[in-house]
């Protein structure tokens, strides 16, 4: 059978037929794809001299080993090696960050017949003091980014204008010199930001990087993560650059398995088990279902049923002047773990878009049987922004989750006086959740301190906070049993003056629910209660006025009068401390705006006294290297008193 021959030449459309299937573009010539558009071809795609092809929407090539990708020059002859013929868009130019842009999907072709060289728009928040990154283009040199980028990279470490590759066996980032060509498609990039001036792109500051995209059958084995480290009993022990881990090293699933008085090293799975990987292809991926693992259905290739959570992005990245860095108000999926194949939570609908990065967080490193460890990145490729759904995952007849309940969520989504999204939390429910605090991985996982609303640790029989362990961790998701803990209280905080409205976004095994309904399939669903003590219908996409900073949530009517009128709401004022200066530092509550910070010996004598110190920034203690024990009160603007006792 013949395919269609496609020939583009400028103010010309020429068909004919040929024995395989090519886009080709003329010399001159103009090959649009709209924003909305889908284009697909069973086989090759070339450019010819100034030949474009302008890609604002989807462009499906699946060809074969006869086939290519190719940038000719304008005689035909050789290749052309600087870009601007097959561009990928970015459709919205003057936002902030790229919600619309243009895809381009490669299959079957080999990677020695792709030579052609494709320009990706990019423009995104700047994360931070590193921008976590994957770069989807096969041998391409290192040095090329300081051109598409607008600054100069350096090997300096530390400097925040150096290139590092993450090192998922050894938990560490490694130096990825300037001269170096980039690695396999799945590497993930953590490029120095300074002087990075995406945070607040102007009008048309788009970036454009250019390469030979990398061809499909990507896949990565994830074993070993961390097998081999010992990061110490308090995570002081170093990496190969002399780095403590505790500078670095986050686990917002393991975090809240921590015994109290202890630290999270002493869990033996904390930060193990982590493998951090970049998007290969131009194209977004989806890995809502990659734990899917029931007989007969389709799904993406992958039965991954170990799998624990998934970091969908980076949120904020935050260093300090001695070099540590840690990553700050992140999306996070976890994954239920109740014996049937794993059921998402948390921040589900969302797709890693071409050129961004994701970590990914496994129970174990012993693969059960007839389980599997190799994620295969094809099946993943989606054009929608948006997840699949349980129903049709990835065909019309795919059957849908198995298990003997539903996993029931409730979002809590925090909104300014405009009503943009601040911040959000997560309350899952379902017949085989853990309530309260566990030894054993749950879907939880932690909150930071600059987080601004979050869930606490319920008491298991009364409900209402854990007070055992309110000061070790508080939750972005919180998990509980829906039947042991019906109608019970489950402690919501909110730490910013600013939020004005909760919305409310309803899931049942990580769909959402209609419009305007309450009522999950067992015929109950979620409540709250304000600071009135009044208890009130949540149901999906409402948004309620905040009159407090107070709230409890419920799932079932509430059957005990604990709620949020007499729940003391804790501060999240912290100590911390940073081994890599050997420094205590005040990390205030968010809410906080002035504080007064007193520190005493243990004879009661006053050694630091500092008033109305900015709670912005952390505040350094700058005490004695000796040691000592030391009381450490701090006293915010409206009267809410902090008080510690830390120990050198």
């Amino acid at each position: 059978m013949k395919k269609n021959l496609l020939t583009v030449g400028f103010l010309s459309l020429s068909l004919s037929m040929s024995a395989q299937a090519l886009i080709h573009v003329d010399n001159g010539g103009n090959f649009y794809v709209g924003e909305y558009a889908l284009v697909y071809n069973g086989g090759g795609i070339q450019t010819k001299g100034n030949g474009i092809i302008d890609l604002h929407g989807n462009l499906m090539i699946v060809g074969d080993a006869t086939d290519g990708i190719r940038t000719y020059d304008a005689a035909g002859i050789g290749e052309k090696t600087d870009g601007r013929n097959i561009i990928v868009r970015i459709n919205s130019p003057t936002a902030v960050d790229a919600t619309s842009y243009g895809q381009l999907y490669i299959d079957g072709i080999p990677q020695s017949n792709i030579t052609g060289i494709v320009d990706r728009e990019y423009k995104t928040l700047k994360h931070g003091t590193y921008q976590q990154v994957a770069l989807p283009f096969f041998n391409k040199p290192m040095a090329s980014l300081d051109s598409e980028l607008g600054k100069n990279f350096t090997d300096v470490r530390r400097s925040q204008n150096e290139i590092l590759i993450w090192d998922n066996d050894n938990v560490e980032a490694d130096n990825f010199s300037t001269s170096n060509f980039t690695l396999k498609g799945t590497t993930y990039y953590m490029l120095g930001s300074k002087d990075f001036n995406s945070a607040s792109p102007l009008v048309g500051d788009v970036f454009t990087l250019r390469g030979i995209p990398f061809a499909n059958g990507v896949k990565e084995t994830m074993v070993n993560a961390g097998a081999g480290v010992d990061f110490g009993p308090t995570g002081n022990m170093r990496n190969s650059y002399s780095e403590p881990y505790n500078t670095y090293l986050q686990d917002a699933w393991d975090a809240q398995l921590v015994a109290p008085g202890a630290t999270p090293y002493s869990v033996p799975t904390y930060g193990k088990n982590i493998y951090q990987y970049g998007n290969p292809y131009l194209v977004n991926l989806d890995l809502k279902f990659i734990g899917r693992v029931e007989s007969g259905a389709t799904t993406d290739g992958n039965n991954i049923s170990a799998i624990q959570g998934i970091r969908l992005d980076p949120g904020g990245v935050v260093s300090n002047e001695a070099g540590a860095t840690w990553s700050v108000n992140a999306d996070i999926i976890s994954f239920t773990n109740d014996g049937f194949s794993p059921i998402p939570v948390g921040d589900v609908d969302v797709s890693i878009q071409p050129m961004e990065a994701i970590a990914i967080k496994l129970r174990n490193n012993d693969p059960e049987v007839g389980s599997n460890r190799t994620l295969s990145f094809d099946g993943l490729r989606r054009f929608n922004p948006g997840s699949r759904n349980n129903s049709t995952p990835y065909s019309p007849t795919a059957e849908k989750m198995v298990g003997t309940s539903t996993v029931k969520q409730l979002g809590v989504i925090a909104l300014d006086a405009n009503g943009k999204e601040m911040s959000r939390a997560y309350y899952v429910v379902y017949e085989n959740g853990t309530t309260g605090h566990s030894s054993k991985s749950t879907t939880q996982a932690v909150l930071g301190s600059q987080n601004i609303i979050g869930t606490y640790e319920e008491d298991a029989v009364k409900g209402g906070i854990d007070d055992k362990v309110k000061d070790a961790y508080w939750l972005y998701i919180n998990e509980a049993n829906e039947k042991d803990f019906f109608g019970k209280a489950v402690p919501l905080m909110l730490y910013n003056r600013d939020i004005k409205s909760l919305k409310f976004e309803i899931r049942e095994n990580a769909e959402l629910i209609d419009k305007g309904q309450h009522k999950l399939s067992t015929g109950i669903g979620f409540y709250y209660k304000d600071v009135n003590g009044e208890i009130k219908e949540a149901s999906q996409n409402s948004i309620v006025p905040v009159t407090g900073d107070k709230y409890s949530l419920f799932y079932g009517k509430a059957t005990t009068s604990l709620g949020t009128d007499n729940v003391v709401k804790p501060s999240r004022t912290r100590v911390v401390y940073n081994p890599s200066t050997d420094d205590f530092f005040v990390r205030f509550d968010p809410n906080w705006k002035k504080a007064d910070v007193q520190v005493y010996d243990m004879s009661g004598k006053l050694i630091i006294s500092n008033k109305n110190v900015e709670t912005g920034s952390d505040y350094n203690l700058k005490l004695s290297k000796q040691n000592s024990a030391y009381i450490v009160t701090a006293l915010s603007e409206t009267g809410e008193k902090f008080s510690t006792k830390i120990i050198r």
